[in-house]
């Protein structure tokens, strides 16, 4: 595995050189750039820039010089901030200045939130005495280890010429094959994301999915990084090596990523970074090991704001290979460690936090069924597309990753077709504090019913599958709102144009439960009429295990009336009646037409709406007729003026 000669870098480098004053900056930029030492050296020099071919790389540089005066404190700051990367002076001849950059420089970098790699040049050199002679290693390695973003240490001579140019090299270097992404200093190991990145190209690169690289798939790999192959010496030479230190490393088949992974972990402590990087670029990733936004087709997930997205069935069918590859046993319980190596090809598990975390029903022996599998999917591409496909691409989905993804249709046009077509649906769920929603929400995931009650304070998820008859299956979003997140909710414009249907959950024995349900409702539906995204409603009485507060038909009654909605549900999670649900909020989901709510202002609107229609009818039926007669007019004092 060599270098190569035009890694995908940056275009430009910017270099900053700081430290005390008299520490030999100026002279360290003019001896690089004219490669003379200057006799007459300005107090401030303009900012000097290295033609591109001044390093292999190819990558031009700008040197920008600095002044350390109290005075031009500010200026410092902002070139600072703008740097790629730093170079911290201190004169060799002068151990005060040393000092300086634990003392100040470094604390003033961090306090600035200058996060760039440092370079600790020593400058000076010839003028160090014997009896000043110092061991670097022993002096920089304290500093370096509270500092570690300290890249490396050197010292220079321009008077002499001593490795100035390895000075702005090992800058360029620290921008374009950074350390710290890759490697951890001090356990000495490749760090856990640029590890999952070199698993998945290891993958990619093993076509025959035999779990190692053969001599042709190592030479093919080498092709597509490098432009170059290797000779059958060199990688009899590759092997050798790693299986000198690491048995594993190689077996019958060839590489094995044990051993893949250490030969990149060698490169590294070696100080060739360039040679690891250039094969995460050449796989699409970042500084960040992360896949570059190019990859990610973020134009085409552009939608109207009552369109959502949904998996393919194409991506359907490859993640259930996916689910049964990781599913070792064959007994559809997913565990989570099976979970995690699911996901060990993608920069992190992409469900350990919320509102992934606990949204999908778990099995009995705490995994997740292909059904839960699959909604987790769903409910993360209902919620974060772009997320969605960047995980699929890094599992190894093998397709185009436009065809894994689908725009539903505008809700607005589902509902004048009287049908919606999509496979997930969105259910907002409100009510009060304590009127049953969390409980509603845990026998969905089917949890246990419990009598502690437990606030809601922040909005939670819930997702899975919703057995249709005739062996359809949809896929139920719950997207439980707080009841005082509700008024927030409702500041945006567009907050329920991702709503595909909102419940109303009250406790059916609390009269105040069910009035502040009704407001809730009100609230809601007035809002739908006032931004066009109405939205189906349906009440959910819960609680029906406890006798109801008195006039309790008569008020729902009421209000199912008037606001053209169905009656109330009654269900009850302690006693496990649920009344389906679970069904019936989707069978309300795909019917947008029905069962949306109508308040007395909107029906004063439509009214409103509907006369001045009729009115504009009449003023056009007048005006048509005002013309006629007006033709009509004409004809006749034509006529009229010819017989005579």
């Amino acid at each position: 595995m060599g270098k190569s000669s035009n890694p995908e870098a940056k275009t430009g480098v910017r270099i900053v050189v700081a430290g005390d004053r008299g520490t030999g900056k100026s002279s360290l930029i003019v001896t690089a750039a004219a490669e003379t030492f200057p006799t007459n050296v300005p107090r401030l020099l303009p900012p000097t820039r290295l033609p591109e071919d001044f390093y292999p790389n190819r990558v031009p540089i700008t040197i920008i010089d600095t002044s350390a005066k109290p005075e031009d404190k500010g200026e410092l700051a902002e070139e600072l901030k703008r740097a790629d990367a730093l170079v911290l002076t201190y004169a060799c001849d002068q151990p005060e200045t040393l000092n300086r950059l634990s003392t100040f420089w470094l604390p003033e970098l961090r306090q600035l939130e200058v996060k760039v790699p440092v370079i600790v040049v020593g400058c000076k050199l010839d003028l160090r005495g014997d009896q000043q002679q110092i061991n670097l290693e022993q002096v920089m390695s304290p500093i370096m280890q509270q500092f570690r973003e300290i890249e490396t240490c050197i010292e220079c001579s321009a008077y002499k010429h001593i490795q100035i140019l390895e000075v702005f090299y090992y800058a360029q270097k620290a921008v374009l094959h950074p350390t710290g992404p890759l490697f951890d200093q001090e356990s000495q190991t490749l760090k856990p994301r640029c590890v999952r990145a070199l698993k998945r190209i290891f993958i990619l690169c093993d076509h025959d999915r035999d779990g190692a690289l053969s001599d042709a798939e190592l030479n093919d790999f080498q092709v597509k990084c490098f432009n170059a192959p290797l000779q059958p010496s060199e990688i009899v030479d590759v092997k050798r090596v790693v299986q000198d230190k690491m048995v594993e490393g190689v077996n019958e088949q060839g590489l094995t990523l044990t051993g893949f992974l250490f030969l990149h972990a060698l490169f590294i402590e070696k100080g060739r970074l360039e040679t690891t990087w250039t094969v995460l670029r050449k796989f699409g990733y970042n500084n960040d090991i992360k896949l570059s936004d190019n990859l990610i087709p973020h134009s085409s997930l552009r939608r109207a704001p009552d369109q959502s997205v949904e998996l393919t069935n194409e991506a359907i069918e490859f993640l259930r290979g996916v689910y049964e590859l990781f599913d070792s046993d064959l007994d559809n319980n997913l565990r989570p460690i099976e979970v995690e190596d699911v996901f060990s090809t993608a920069p992190e598990s992409p469900w350990s936090d919320v509102p992934y975390k606990d949204a999908a029903e778990k099995t009995a022996l705490g995994g997740l069924s292909l059904d839960a599998f699959l909604s987790e999917w769903a409910l993360m591409t209902l919620l974060d597309p772009a997320r969605s496909l960047e995980n699929l691409i890094y599992i190894g989905y093998p397709g185009d990753p436009l065809s894994a993804i689908r725009v539903t249709k505008r809700r607005r046009l589902n509902r004048k077709k009287q049908q919606s077509e999509r496979n997930v649906f969105q259910c907002f769920v409100f009510g009060p504090a304590n009127g049953g929603k969390s409980a509603l929400i845990n026998s969905f995931l089917g949890r246990p019913y419990s009598d502690s009650y437990s606030p809601t304070t922040n909005e939670q998820y819930a997702v899975n599958v919703v057995k249709l008859p005739g062996g359809i299956k949809k896929t139920l979003v719950l997207r439980e709102i707080p009841e005082d997140g509700v008024a927030k909710l409702l500041s945006s414009k567009e907050s329920l144009a991702a709503c595909d249907i909102a419940v109303f959950v009250h406790d059916s024995s609390d009269e105040s439960s069910w009035k502040r349900a009704t407001e809730l409702l009100m609230d809601v539906a007035g809002h739908g009429e006032d931004t066009g995204y109405e939205v189906p409603c349906l009440i959910v009485a819960a609680k029906d295990d406890l006798d109801s507060f008195p006039m309790a038909i008569q008020d729902s009654t009421r209000v199912s009336q008037d606001m053209g909605i169905d009656a109330p549900i009654p269900i009850s999670s302690k006693l496990s009646d649920y009344n389906n649900i679970f069904r019936r909020i989707v069978n309300a989901a795909e019917r947008p037409h029905l069962s949306i709510p109508e308040t007395e202002a909107g029906r004063s609107r439509k009214q409103y709406h509907r006369l001045i229609n009729r009115s504009l009818m009449f003023a056009s039926v007048g005006a048509a007729v005002a013309i006629v007669g007006f033709a009509a007019y004409r004809v006749y004092a034509a006529r009229r003026n010819a017989s005579n």
